[in-house]
């Protein structure tokens, strides 16, 4: 198999080859074919991984409480995150999988595109050493820490909002997005928070989450 594409993507390029044919080796292709599987290496991988997405949480969040870092690392640290790293770079196309495997399922399963993600971080540090498997988890999570940051101080402002204005008994809370503006690659939306039918507050965010959240934060304010 050819890794030029691959390596293209993912901006490194790998002096012993086989060390990512390995990474990218599924233990359904594994067992069948009687070589070693990516297990280990994805072992390797998760530690690395977790260790400098905290380190770039830490060196660039300052005003982060431990708890929030943790949120923040869980948010990003997760199969849903290291599934849309493989799918941006095509890891699909370059895994070994089993024939089992392949008539079991139309589609690769997010969790061994994820697990793959997480044995090509530690096939990079064994090719070349940490530096450039920390540049790889960086530039892959950078976006993701940044959005997860961002919504990680906010994420109680909505269920405070609903507590203190049903104190009295139920009301009809809702959220609308009223507004998008900005590109598509750096869009913004503008979110108003009601109850009963009367206008709280409105809110700005760059996602229609943290849209809503900003109007409920401003409808406290306003309390």
């Amino acid at each position: 198999m050819e890794f030029n594409k691959l390596e293209n993507s993912i901006g490194y390029v790998f002096k012993n080859k086989e060390l990512l044919k390995k990474a990218l080796t599924h233990t359904s292709y594994a067992y069948e074919n009687k070589v070693e599987s990516n297990e280990k290496l994805e072992f390797l991988g998760d530690s690395i991984l977790e260790f400098i997405s905290s380190k770039y949480i830490y060196n660039n969040y300052k005003k982060l409480k431990e708890g929030e870092m943790t949120k923040v690392r869980a948010d990003v640290v997760c199969e849903k995150s290291l599934h849309k790293i493989a799918s941006k770079h095509n890891f699909s196309d370059f895994l070994y999988l089993g024939k089992s495997q392949k008539s079991n399922e139309k589609n690769v399963r997010p969790a061994i595109l994820a697990d793959s993600v997480e044995a090509v971080i530690a096939a990079i540090y064994f090719d070349s050493g940490l530096e450039q498997a920390e540049r790889f988890i960086v530039e892959n999570l950078k976006e993701a820490i940044e959005l997860a940051s961002s919504n990680v101080g906010m994420k109680d402002y909505k269920t405070v909002l609903q507590e203190k204005l049903q104190i009295h008994g139920p009301v009809n809370i809702k959220y609308n997005i009223i507004k998008e503006f900005g590109p598509d690659h750096d869009k913004n939306f503008v979110a108003e928070v009601l109850c009963n039918g009367k206008i709280l507050a409105e809110g700005t965010g760059k996602t229609k989450k943290m849209a809503e959240m900003e109007a409920a934060r401003k409808a406290l304010l306003n309390m």
